[in-house]
């Protein structure tokens, strides 16, 4: 799957919280200062051609829908950073993050505990 850039991303988090939106409404729904019409347009065409985004057409205009569940990307995005960078280990990863205490004992508590809710399912 290919990556996204940093805007590409900003536009899909938008259409998986809103499941469908022409451009107008993708504008609308940025945090701070909202980009050009035409810079979001193109964004979302380029999306469309990656296979992130499909539309229906509605008048004149169209309607954009993700066609990757944000649950899929986010995995495959975890598992490129566990990959790339701690050699697909999630415990180097975790060990990271508390080495630079990017990680509270409380989180680390609530991680363990949705493991071992996990666990259980299985």
């Amino acid at each position: 799957m290919k990556q996204l850039t940093k805007a590409e991303e900003e536009i899909m988090q938008i259409l998986w919280q809103l499941e469908k939106a022409n451009v107008k409404t993708i504008i609308e729904n940025f945090a701070g200062s909202k980009p050009a019409y035409n810079t979001v347009s193109t964004i979302v065409r380029i999306l469309e051609s990656k296979g992130f985004v499909g539309y229906e057409k509605v008048g004149k205009g169209h309607i954009y829908f993700p066609l990757l569940a944000q649950s899929e990307y986010s995995n495959q995005s975890i598992s490129k950073l566990v990959n790339g960078y701690f050699q697909g280990s999630f415990k180097s990863m975790v060990s990271f993050f508390m080495e630079k205490n990017d990680i509270s004992t409380s989180e680390l508590e609530d991680i363990l505990q949705e493991i071992e809710k996990n666990n259980k399912k299985s």
